[in-house]
């Protein structure tokens, strides 16, 4: 007999459960102690075994989803035993059509227009919503299709890649049918919940179904919006088809370069999936023999106008939802909180001795950024108003010391968390801090490894850079910035010497951290890294 299991509650104060990943799919044999698959609550993620055995006949939320506690997570029973009994009125987490809005998150217009979209639905046509993939999301950006309009597709099938404001995440269809509508196009973002894609019957007449579940401020305007997004489609359509009717498929950048190049990109050959073209294949593009010599010719000034006039053009680059989070996030830091700065220079010679001894050690290497980590970490521990948080009426004294390390990915900065940072080791912090920054380049951090910092630090000195300063990663109270070290003339015993100096600048959010106290901390931060044996003591 088929057995229902729920969204297990992992924590006192866990009210949902986030799906990580499944790790058994649907159809699947399950032994008891399997691993069914990871749950996400406010405090980790969990592994969640099976304390059954049959196969996996149902799963009540997809991959990246969140539900309540005691909600349907999965149905396990015998190979074909029908479970239309116990899913009925529970698939309101697997079908995003029918997901309502939050309670207090939507006025009683979109309500109403929720309720008159779903009822325009012919029958067999569903409608899906952009889901909401992570606590934090709001909207989400369709980073590609994987589905075209008119195509016919399975449940299953891989519908786009949505993109969060933390990471990139395949989006599989449900339901069986033709893909009817895409309610947003690839690059573009959509609010959670706002529709998706129609999906339905051949030929299903859905043009009065799906519309954005926004409000819109009259008749005309809406209007307006379409026809700025038709000349938007024309515009983008006779880009991408320079010399033919057919669409290309083509990565964005790649269309940027054979735009900067003059390249038609009709004459590329993709060696993408499916044929796209990628970066590389207009790198490596070379004219053929026939086309250069059908070219007219153009004497050299000419052609280096045209060239110059052709690499003189504007371009545009969406931004992409990581990029709107940090913009977003660190403008409300730099504006509501009060920040102040103060610098210091370390003399670092005998950080650069004590870390070639470590290194000497078997298996071991650890960078100057592991050292200055690990320094910060025992330097808050001696001054925990800095490793605190600004809570409107009141001040949160932190418990742990949590550094966040801002890592640079492709489109932005996220910022890897180390729990309790004092009590890990040198080779501890070294080998976490290479895991996550790899992890963060390829956008394979989970949720919960970017949250909880209680201070941050910022190193730009692998670039070269000596000195600089940085907004407050709130709710933290304060942030370090790293510089380069820098061999120059300094001052010891009275004699002018080589040696070797690292600016470190401090900024501090004043609502919290007074001036005395910041210095004080960068004081206790400076006898660290110039005496390493008393980070021993």
């Amino acid at each position: 007999m088929a057995e229902v299991i729920t969204m297990p509650r992992l924590s006192d104060t866990m009210t949902e459960g986030k799906v990580a990943k499944w790790h058994k799919k649907v159809g699947d044999k399950i032994k008891e102690g399997d691993i069914l698959a990871e749950i996400e609550t406010d405090k980790a993620v969990q592994d969640f075994e099976s304390e059954m055995e049959g196969t996996l006949l149902y799963v009540g939320v997809e991959e990246g989803n969140a539900a309540a506690v005691d909600s349907v997570l999965a149905i396990i029973g015998n190979e074909g035993e029908d479970i239309s009994g116990l899913t009925d009125g529970n698939t309101s987490n697997n079908d995003s059509s029918e997901k309502k809005p939050e309670e207090g998150s939507a006025t009683e217009d979109k309500a109403a227009e929720t309720e008159q979209t779903s009822a325009e639905a012919p029958e067999g046509v569903e409608v899906i919503t952009m889901p909401r993939l992570s606590d934090t999301m709001t909207e989400g950006k369709v980073a590609k299709w994987h589905k075209n309009v008119g195509d016919t597709v399975k449940e299953g099938d891989l519908l786009a890649e949505i993109e969060t404001d933390k990471a990139v995440q395949d989006f599989e269809s449900e339901f069986n049918g033709i893909l009817l509508k895409q309610g947003v196009e690839e690059g573009g973002a959509a609010p959670v919940d706002s529709v998706l894609a129609i999906i339905g019957p051949e030929g299903t007449d859905v043009s009065g179904v799906g519309n954005p579940k926004k409000a819109v401020s009259s008749p005309e305007k809406t209007a307006e919006q379409k026809s700025e997004a038709k000349e938007e489609n024309k515009k983008e359509e006779n880009v991408v088809n320079t010399s033919s009717s057919d669409r290309v498929a083509i990565s964005p950048l790649a269309k940027k370069m054979a735009q900067e190049k003059g390249v038609d990109i009709n004459s590329v050959k993709g060696s993408g999936e499916n044929g796209r073209i990628v970066k590389k294949d207009i790198e490596n593009f070379q004219p053929s023999a026939k086309s250069a010599d059908s070219a007219p010719s153009a004497s050299p000034v000419a052609a280096q106008v045209a060239l110059s006039f052709v690499q003189g053009e504007d371009s545009e680059t969406p931004n992409s939802q990581v990029r709107n989070i940090i913009a977003k996030r660190l403008s409300e830091s730099k504006f509501t909180a009060p920040h102040y700065y103060l610098m210091v220079e370390i003399n670092m010679d005998k950080a650069i001795e004590a870390r070639k001894e470590i290194n000497s050690l078997p298996d071991t290497k650890i960078s100057f950024n592991d050292m200055i980590i690990k320094a910060t970490a025992i330097a808050l521990r001696k001054h925990p108003q800095v490793n605190s948080s600004w809570a409107g009426d009141k001040i949160i004294h932190r418990g742990n010391i949590n550094i966040g390390v801002a890592v640079a990915i492709p489109d932005g900065l996220v910022v890897p968390v180390l729990k309790n940072t004092d009590q890990m080791t040198y080779t501890q912090i070294s080998s976490a801090v290479k895991d996550m920054a790899g992890r963060a380049k390829s956008k394979g951090l989970k949720a919960n490894e970017m949250e909880g910092s209680t201070f941050s630090i910022s190193n730009l000195g692998m670039f070269g850079i000596e000195t600089f300063t940085s907004i407050i990663n709130q709710p933290n109270s304060a942030i370090l910035s790293v510089g380069a070290i820098v061999e120059k003339p300094i001052v010891k015993n009275g004699q002018i010497v080589v040696g070797n100096t690292m600016k470190l600048s401090l900024a501090c959010d004043h609502r919290v951290v007074d001036g005395a106290t910041g210095a004080q901390f960068l004081q206790t931060l400076k006898t660290y890294l110039e005496s390493p044996l008393t980070l021993l003591l």
